[in-house]
């Protein structure tokens, strides 16, 4: 049995509580150790703490049968694979904080032996995986980095067309790794440590930029009154070399700023595409604001700030630039509403009501719902996901 048990660290979250669904249709044993304490409850009651695509009939499928939730970290020692979903996270100064990423193995290390294979997950500071071998080598060699690279909230439906890349500090972990990914995944590869680690993150790092492009060609349109989203589809209509560009939207989350702030970093501040692309997509909503000062006076208004999460069809609020724009008008004293379909809240309102109470309304997150909306031309509507194409 040994040889079938699984614990995730971190796996009540975002991408341990999939990644052990997913290990649980496979027949693993799957402990899901985390610290918070609200899910270890919802998930032994039967209810997914997050929006994941499958996940409520997998749950309940394998609930204490083959799926467990705990915060006892001396679970760990009846398994064979011990897979870390916890990253280096950016601090409000957007500088890697890997101080208790270190201090987590640290302890891990009380309750690991020689036989384990230990599998780095989220995405980290380069070379910091080669400090947690340095800590770990004198108990146990068998330490791997195999990063996550699926689209959050669709893991499920994901995974079996991907490739998971592999790398390891010994010919043990590399195989013992590449066998277990090999069970969910459509193709593994085998890099060097280094390797693997940026590319986790240039991933990131390459939508971020690629979605700061499209931001700031709108930001130009909007300054001279031309509409980006019309531009943009008769700049692709006929030339397949555009077709790439992405539409305008609010770029945000809990990966793709902390990645490109981490390369950035360890680039000694010499990434000036990442750290460019950073302040494009961090003003936009910013932006828009200012651009409506100078027709509107906010004294007497309203502003509806229309979906909170970081995405559409998304629970998710870590990073949003919604969360962001609301600290601003609070600062600046400017009468908001704010809703979301997914992420409650005892400040949210309905959408219907918050149409109803706003003079300007911002889709900051493009929920489907929202396209079934309707928004009295009265309303200054600022739409930049083109989701209300006939407004």
């Amino acid at each position: 049995m040994f040889n079938k048990n699984i614990s995730i660290i971190g796996g009540c979250g975002h991408i341990g509580f999939p990644l052990g669904l997913a290990f649980s249709e496979k027949k693993y044993n799957v402990n899901l150790i985390d610290k918070n304490l609200i899910n270890i409850n919802l998930i032994n009651n039967g209810i997914c703490p997050y929006k994941e695509e499958k996940s409520k009939k997998i749950l309940k499928k394998n609930l204490k049968k083959r799926i467990f939730a705990y915060s006892d970290f001396n679970k760990i020692k009846s398994s064979k694979y011990i897979i870390v979903c916890i990253g280096t996270p950016v601090n409000k100064k957007l500088k890697p904080d890997t101080s208790n990423f270190i201090i987590f193995f640290k302890k891990l290390k009380k309750f690991i032996n020689k036989e384990q294979i230990i599998i780095i997950r989220s995405s980290i500071y380069p070379n910091i995986s080669k400090k947690v071998f340095e800590i770990l080598k004198d108990k146990n060699t068998n330490l791997s980095y195999c990063p996550e690279r699926v689209v959050q909230g669709k893991l499920l439906t994901e995974v079996k067309g991907l490739t998971q890349v592999i790398s390891g500090y010994n010919k043990l972990s590399i195989t013992e790794s590449a066998k277990l990914f090999k069970k969910i995944y459509k193709k593994v590869i085998v890099t060097e440590v280094l390797e693997a680690e940026l590319i986790k993150l240039f991933s990131n790092a390459y939508r971020y930029m690629h979605f700061a492009i499209a931001n700031q060609f709108f930001m130009i349109c909007k300054k001279h009154n031309i509409n980006f989203n019309k531009l943009r589809k008769n700049m692709i209509d006929g030339y397949q070399r555009n077709a790439s560009l992405p539409s305008a939207g609010f770029t945000s989350g809990p990966c793709l700023l902390k990645d490109t702030m981490q390369l950035y970093s360890f680039t000694k501040n010499t990434f000036k595409l990442g750290f460019a692309s950073m302040k494009i997509n961090e003003k936009l909503p910013f932006f828009l604001i200012e651009n409506l000062k100078n027709t509107i006076d906010f004294k007497k208004k309203v502003i509806g700030v229309l979906g909170l999460t970081f995405k559409s069809e998304s629970d998710d609020i870590r990073d949003s630039l919604s969360i962001n724009l609301i600290n601003y008008l609070k600062k600046k004293k400017i009468n908001f509403l704010c809703s979301d379909e997914y992420f409650k809240s005892k400040y949210n309102v309905t959408p219907e009501y918050l149409i109803k109470k706003s003079d300007i309304i911002i889709i900051m997150t493009p929920h489907l719902y929202y396209r079934k909306l309707k928004f009295p031309k009265s309303k200054v509507l600022i739409d930049i996901w083109n989701i209300k194409k006939n407004y």
